[in-house]
């Protein structure tokens, strides 16, 4: 196993990580109340339900992140992982959430992106924005990116690799086969 590097990056939305373990922790208090009280078939299929919500909750609101590192970026999507090599990468914008550039393509990336509390007060041009607004906190991103792309364009190389959330699709599945196989032998 590589050993990871110092010089890596993560960037991802704090408050939907938040929301995803107070999400995860009433799953878990779901799961345990079926565990104790509901030892039927209906609580077997109730529990895959839940435990499906839960994985829906994970894959929606904890997992998207963008890293950063010498050799390239990895954009961690909600069911599909981006790993783009920084010589393939041509630019980099915040629309709703960030987009990285690569020739003809363009790859999204929902672990940073912008509130639209934020936008609103940009185009009113009200209140002033806080330090710590998703516009600022998206703008450092986007040049943290551009910052890797000059310093590590030239020398990291590759191809583009796309692969799937294997174990939350699985996971899914599995669990969905479970609350049928329960729901059919009521």
């Amino acid at each position: 196993m590589k050993p990871k590097s110092p010089e890596n990056e993560q960037y991802l939305s704090a408050s939907n990580r938040i929301t995803g373990v107070i999400v995860l922790v009433i799953g878990a208090l779901g799961l345990l109340d079926i565990v104790l009280e509901w030892r039927t078939v209906t609580g077997l299929m109730v529990a895959c339900i839940i435990g499906i919500l839960m994985v829906l909750a994970y894959v929606g609101l904890i997992r998207p992140s963008v890293t950063l590192s010498p050799e390239n970026i990895l954009l961690r999507n909600h069911l599909r992982d981006h790993t783009i090599p920084w010589r393939k990468v041509t630019g980099v914008d915040v629309t709703d959430i960030l987009r990285v550039h690569t020739g003809d393509d363009r790859f999204r990336a929902p672990g940073v992106q912008l509130v639209m509390r934020d936008l609103r007060k940009q185009r009113v041009g009200g209140r002033k924005l806080s330090p710590d607004s998703s516009l600022s906190r998206a703008e450092f991103v986007v040049n943290r990116v551009e910052s890797h792309m000059e310093q590590y364009g030239e020398k990291a190389d590759g191809e583009i690799v796309t692969s799937w959330a294997r174990l939350e699709l699985i996971l899914i599945g599995a669990l969905a086969v479970v609350a049928v196989l329960a729901g059919l032998s009521r």
